[in-house]
């Protein structure tokens, strides 16, 4: 059975690829730290919408990751750190919104909730938020990369990115966040529509 998908990683970002075999994958964060190949994906998650989508994407498509490693230093305001750490524990809503998460706009737009079961089964996360110490994450890339054998199911694999939610004709706001969910750029209030 195949552990990885056709063409991983699967999205795009700022991050780079080291062995995908390797049971562990490192997210720094907002900060800038060079990539240890050991790992299986190495890169930087600022937002806490899209951010997180494609780490989720990029770990539901590789069963060898069982491990996600948060460091480095967390985005202000946007607080992706704390946000996959609270899609970890918590999960989203019907809505996409990410339980727990004290992001600016926290919102999954375009997994499935399916998706979003399946990294939290898949992986467990090792918050080491604020950790900037190289020698230290290598370290833990080093004790985690052959730790485990691979999450017993196929990879997901994602076609072309589809928005699940169409924004309303009757909506006069600046920003849909969802399908219930508007922002008033100017004011920087979010409205959830009855």
């Amino acid at each position: 059975m195949d552990t990885v998908s056709e063409k991983w990683p699967v999205t795009k970002g700022d991050f780079s690829a080291g062995n995908p075999k390797s049971c562990i994958a490192v997210v720094t964060l907002a900060s800038s730290v060079p990539l240890f190949e050991k790992a299986a994906i190495w890169g930087s998650c600022k937002t806490e919408n899209l951010g997180a989508e494609k780490v989720v994407m990029n770990v539901v498509s590789n069963c060898n990751i069982r491990y996600v490693l948060l460091c480095g230093g967390e985005s202000r305001g946007h607080l992706a750190g704390q946000t996959l750490k609270a899609l970890y524990e918590n999960g989203i809503d019907e809505d996409g919104r990410i339980l727990g998460s004290e992001g600016a706009i926290p919102f999954i737009e375009n997994l499935e909730i399916e998706t979003i079961q399946r990294f939290r089964q898949q992986v467990e996360l090792i918050d080491r938020t604020g950790l900037t110490d190289i020698d230290e994450i290598y370290s833990i890339v080093d004790n985690y990369h052959d730790s485990e054998k691979p999450f017993e199911a196929s990879p997901i694999s994602f076609r072309k990115a589809v928005r699940k939610y169409k924004p309303p004709e009757s909506i006069s706001a600046d920003i849909l966040i969802s399908e219930k969910v508007v922002m008033d750029a100017f004011s920087g209030l979010i409205y959830e529509i009855a």
